[in-house]
């Protein structure tokens, strides 16, 4: 048994030793291997279902997925600081100092009057601190780890703030018909099949930003709706669905999708 007390409640002193406890020597051995790579699809899953309690408004739920959260961000520092590399109390300083050098319009004599003010601020002083001499500078600094929709959406939206960027949707929709029928030739020769798939989805995530329309939220939308439709369809269905041909599935699609109009 370690050396731990068992409390009622706990606060962020007990969660950095309970960390400590199960990383050191006849903690747990599951915990004691990891690394930061080893878990790195923990932070973003974890991420991910905060994201997904906030969407439901599950306060509950929403308050058990930031715990979640913050222990992957322990769980980091901790193996940092076993590696001398550095320790929570410094992820904790950085972020404070990143707060107050980036609010100049809190912190500072900078003047912000509304959100957008506000942004521009910050993202100025962002540019400053990360050295961002150049528009391509913020874009290259967009991270590769999101998801290809929200990334996409992200750098357009830093190009169109260096003036890079249609003024109206009407070239952004020809774009995205130019891109449909490249990659319809595409499929049809067998050739850069890839590249003109990337290209459509490129300029599809384009054309909805000027309808205010995000992609990422967009197509999440579209995972659900194709997993109710299939829903009915397996109880519309008087057999297996691979018994089934397909001018039958798409007729059994057509009324799930006309029960829903």
């Amino acid at each position: 048994m370690v050396d731990f007390k068992i409390a009622e409640n706990y606060g962020m002193d007990d969660l950095l030793k309970i960390m400590e406890l199960l990383r050191a020597p006849g903690g747990c051995p599951w915990d004691r291997t990891q690394t930061h790579r080893s878990i790195r699809d923990n932070m973003l899953e974890e991420a991910y279902e905060a994201a997904d309690a906030i969407d439901r408004m599950d306060m509950e739920n929403l308050r058990e997925e930031l715990g979640d959260v913050l222990l992957q961000v322990v769980f980091h520092a901790s193996m940092a600081q076993e590696a001398g590399q550095f320790t929570f109390g410094g992820v904790v300083d950085g972020i404070c100092k990143k707060l107050v050098y980036r609010h100049p319009h809190v912190f500072g004599t900078v003047e912000a009057r509304d959100p957008d003010g506000a942004l521009s601020a910050w993202d100025a002083q962002k540019r400053e601190e990360k050295g961002q001499r150049t528009a391509a500078d913020t874009l290259d600094s967009v991270a590769r780890a999101l998801p290809a929709l929200t990334r996409a959406a992200k750098l357009q939206s830093k190009a169109a703030k260096a003036g890079f960027d249609w003024r109206d949707a009407a070239p952004a929709m020809d774009k995205l018909s130019e891109e449909l029928e490249e990659f319809r030739t595409a499929v049809r020769e067998g050739s850069n099949i890839e590249e003109e798939l990337d290209d459509l989805l490129f300029a599809a995530v384009k054309a909805g930003r000027f309808a205010g329309v995000d992609g990422e939220t967009a197509l999440q939308k579209a995972c659900e709706k194709f997993i109710r439709r299939f829903r009915r369809v397996e109880q519309l269905a008087a057999a297996p669905l691979d018994k089934l041909n397909v001018p039958a599935l798409e007729e059994l699609w057509a009324r799930a999708k006309e029960e829903e109009a």
